[in-house]
């Protein structure tokens, strides 16, 4: 991980994770950028598993991006592998990105007795740097050495091993209500966060039967309304990912068990976004903007989203600041219909703003109170419909600079 403190919004400890039968998870210490930290995650499944992908819709792909989606068609949503490097992202590198995607796949497949497209391709880190692959190449012993039968810690060593600015390992489990099976996942993610899914990374994994089709249906939903309800910085990365592979090893058929799939899939998704936003770079606060009132759902999105990407609301959270004046304005430049006269905003359970105006008996005092805990609310109402969403942010810090200035150093 980073030598950055941990993030003060951290959880306490990695929490527990379910085994999801089937999925066997190693890590090794490739040296691609760092020394001394593991840096290369193996996930081994078995013949026959499904696996759906979401992708960043950034017009400048990372090359291992083009790879799963090449992959994925090529095998009608079926994988063997997930490997996944960090500390470069094999970005803006041109046709030898892609071939170092191409060359990472068919050397796992040949280790697997697989496929080639069937080994999907992750990497996060930095831009515009060609990928030693040949580092990856002399880890492969070790990553295949390291697999074994499924251990519960190893989804620890998994999230932690592909973190880049990262300052603390993220994962989540759920049960499959009625059944066996269970979902678990792990992420990373801590700045240029503002995934824009049909630098994030998420691999979630159940051992329920999917088909490929439902599998994507189910991804493509869930993570509507996760990972693409969040920002940290407004930056959408060259690599966004998310991967759900489904090993079907339980013998529980989710067409039997839809609504608890899809719940637990929910959990999952929505605890891993969450934790993205908890370790944002230099965040100190978690923040939910929640607007009401917008001609659609659509709408509402736009607005909060607005709200929640403005430097100057993000860094009036960082100082306490109940300037609900800067509300005001993200609203009024999101682009989305708004009536300035019944415009409402609260903070936390404070009303600082009913019809346009100043709300009567608005305390700034309580409002600063709700500010300087660390879970911060807000809420705004436009007037116009029934349109209703909420986005998760954090605050904007000095931590925030001091790490980007120096990310390559």
């Amino acid at each position: 991980m980073s030598e950055t403190r941990v993030s003060p919004l951290a959880p306490a400890a990695f929490p527990p994770v379910a085994t999801v039968a089937g999925v066997r998870i190693a890590v090794a210490a490739a040296g691609v950028r760092y020394s001394g930290r593991d840096d290369v995650m193996l996930a081994e499944l078995p013949p026959g598993t499904t696996v759906a992908g979401t992708f960043t819709q950034s017009l400048c792909t990372a090359a291992p991006v083009d790879w799963c989606r090449h992959a994925l068609a090529a095998s009608s949503g079926h994988a063997r592998a997930i490997i996944v490097n960090s500390g470069n992202a094999n970005a803006f590198t041109g046709a030898a990105g892609y071939r170092v995607a191409e060359h990472t796949a068919r050397s796992v497949a040949g280790a697997l007795d697989a496929q080639a497209h069937e080994v999907l391709v992750a990497s996060t880190g930095v831009i515009g740097e060609n990928l030693p692959v040949e580092r990856i190449d002399a880890a492969l012993p070790a990553l295949l050495a390291g697999l074994s039968a499924p251990d519960p810690q190893a989804w620890e060593a998994g999230a932690a091993a592909i973190g880049t600015t990262d300052t603390f390992p993220k994962g989540a489990s759920a049960p499959v209500a009625g059944t066996s099976a269970h979902v678990a996942g792990i992420a990373k993610g801590s700045g240029m966060i503002a995934p824009d899914m049909a630098t994030m990374l998420a691999f979630v994994f159940t051992d329920v039967a999917l088909g490929a089709e439902t599998a994507q249906e189910c991804l493509a939903a869930s993570v509507e309304r996760s990972f693409n309800r969040i920002t940290v910085d407004s930056d959408t990365s060259t690599s966004d990912t998310v991967l759900l592979a489904a090993t079907g090893v339980s013998g529980c058929p989710a067409d039997l068990h839809m609504a608890a799939f899809r719940k637990a899939l929910d959990a999952v998704m929505l605890d891993l976004a969450h934790q993205i936003v908890r370790d944002g770079e230099g965040a100190t606060k978690f923040v939910a903007v929640t607007v009401t009132g917008a001609a659609d759902d659509a709408a509402a999105r736009a607005i909060a989203r607005a709200v929640a990407d403005s430097p100057l609301v993000k860094t009036a959270l960082a100082a306490s600041d109940a300037n609900w004046g800067r509300i005001v304005a993200a609203v009024g430049k999101a682009g989305q219909r708004a009536d300035r006269d019944r415009l409402s905003i609260w903070v936390g359970d404070e009303q600082c703003a009913s019809n346009g105006v100043p709300h009567p008996g608005y305390s700034e005092e309580r409002a600063t109170e709700h500010l300087l805990g660390r879970n911060i609310e807000l809420r705004v109402d436009v007037g116009v419909g029934d349109g209703q969403a909420t986005i998760w942010t954090c605050d904007l810090t000095h931590g925030y600079i001091d790490i980007n200035a120096g990310y390559r150093t």
